[in-house]
């Protein structure tokens, strides 16, 4: 195994000092992806920017930071997380200030696209660090409210964002990043403690051309083929993707067979955990961005509702996640993968009543009605996104800490991706027929998705240690 480098022992307090720092990170980094749709109207007409623009705002961030992850995470393994968390703290947090200070539409997305880039970089190394600083129990807890932040940010990103574009103006949301992550920059020196896999292991160049080609090859057509109309250039690319994780596994196969130092060492994928965890995560997190999608063009171009008002409707949800999350970890250590399992069967019910309820009440009706359906997403959202985290990381070796971690977080990515793709291509298809109608036949496709994460959650581990 190789060995570790950290930093002089601290005592327990000082290391727990550093995952609110960490997290800080993470709070930005997801509430960015969101906070986005709610700013989109007042950017369009302040930069009188055409649409494709103000969508490639959009799927600038998501296709950068889903194809840097897994590089991402070799490199804190290899230069130190610390580091590399830091210095994508340093860029994300000057890639929002651009951001915030833009004049045209090009500089907005010029400036995305470094912003997941950086986002990329401080990510992966977030779960590194806690995967490398923590274990067994303390692990657990730490992954627990890893996953909380992760799902309050997901789910208040519509609240934060649309107090902020209401009362200050859309360039907030961008600013607002700014003295949180000069903050956080400032206390990892002093809290976050450094480590890093073998010095002497280097980058698998060719590794990272091939991963990068196949993550582009996934994400760019179907972040763009919708709003395009799936032209030639979309298929192709999907069917080259394939062809370029083949040549990937290949390569990282017969790199680790000479000696050298793969990407993703396959080993990885010989833990159960590991490979299990990534397949059941990718189904669940294709229905997460999705909904939230639906969601909000639901209650704002169909209800009418403004940026503050959906996000109120937001909280429901919020408040639900907190309430199971909290208590996710204990119930993982006790019951193992019931805990996701039930999770997942909580959210198909949760979109099944929902669905039903929309049917009833279609774009009338009060608010109210909706709230059952969305307390019980909410819970289980809380019981799943904490117990994925620990299946997949917990027998991770250290060595593996990043590369393992870009892995889970980019399997996040591209799973968001083809879950708006498909739920969109569903969603937009049956707009025509009324925006209630089609929030309703997407409740249904996402509850199905729903119980086949459930159904996934067999083939992990049954014992109940994290």
């Amino acid at each position: 195994m190789s060995s570790l480098a950290f930093a002089p022992p601290r005592p327990a307090e000082r290391r727990w000092a550093a995952l609110p720092v960490v997290l800080a990170g993470t709070f930005m980094v997801v509430l960015d992806f969101f906070i986005v749709n709610v700013a989109m109207p007042a950017m369009q007409a302040d930069l009188h920017a055409s649409t494709g623009a103000i969508e490639w705002v959009v799927a600038g961030y998501g296709l950068t930071f889903a194809t840097l992850l897994i590089t991402a995470g070799r490199l804190g393994d290899q230069l130190g997380r610390r580091r590399m968390f830091s210095l994508g703290l340093a860029l994300f947090t000057v890639a929002s200030a651009a951001c915030g200070l833009a004049g045209s539409p090009e500089l907005l997305i010029a400036a995305r696209v470094f912003q997941g880039a950086a986002a990329a970089l401080l990510s992966t190394n977030v779960l590194s660090i806690i995967g490398v600083t923590y274990t067994g129990p303390d692990r657990l807890r730490a992954l627990s409210i890893y996953g909380s932040v992760l799902g309050l940010a997901a789910v208040g990103g519509q609240l934060i964002g649309g107090v902020l574009v209401e009362v200050v103006g859309w360039r907030s949301i961008f600013l607002i990043n700014v003295p949180v992550g000069a903050a956080a920059l400032l206390a990892t020196p002093r809290l976050v403690p450094e480590s890093r896999a073998d010095r002497g292991a280097s980058l698998d160049l060719a590794g990272t051309a091939l991963i990068t080609v196949a993550l582009v090859a996934i994400v760019l057509p179907l972040v763009e083929g919708r709003q395009h109309g799936w032209p030639l250039w979309t298929w192709l690319c999907l069917g080259a993707a394939p062809l370029a994780l083949a040549a990937f596994a290949i390569h990282q196969r017969a790199l680790h067979a000479r000696g050298g130092t793969p990407l993703l060492d396959p080993a990885l994928f010989r833990d159960r955990g590991f490979s299990a965890g990534l397949l059941t995560q990718l189904a669940f997190w294709s229905g997460q961005a999705s909904f939230f999608l639906v969601l909000a063009l639901y209650l704002q171009q169909g209800r009418g509702l403004s940026a503050l008002e959906a996000g109120l409707v937001f909280t429901i949800m919020a408040a639900a996640y907190l309430a199971t999350s909290s208590r996710a970890a204990a119930l993982t250590a006790a019951h193992g993968r019931r805990v996701p399992a039930v999770g997942a069967l909580l959210l198909a019910g949760g979109h099944a009543v929902l669905a039903t309820t929309v049917a009833e009440i279609g774009s009338g009706g009060s608010v109210a009605a909706l709230v059952p359906g969305l307390l019980l997403i909410g819970a289980g959202m809380g019981l799943v996104i904490t117990p994925l985290a620990s299946t997949v990381l917990a027998s991770v070796q250290p060595h593996q800490a990043g590369a393992a971690s870009g892995a889970f977080s980019t399997v996040q990515q591209v799973g968001n991706a083809i879950g708006v793709a498909v739920t969109g291509i569903i969603f937009f298809g049956a707009a025509g027929h009324g925006v209630a109608h089609a929030f309703e036949l997407s409740l249904i496709e996402l509850a199905a998705m729903c119980a086949a994460v459930a159904a996934l959650t067999r083939i992990l581990p049954g014992g109940s240690e994290a």
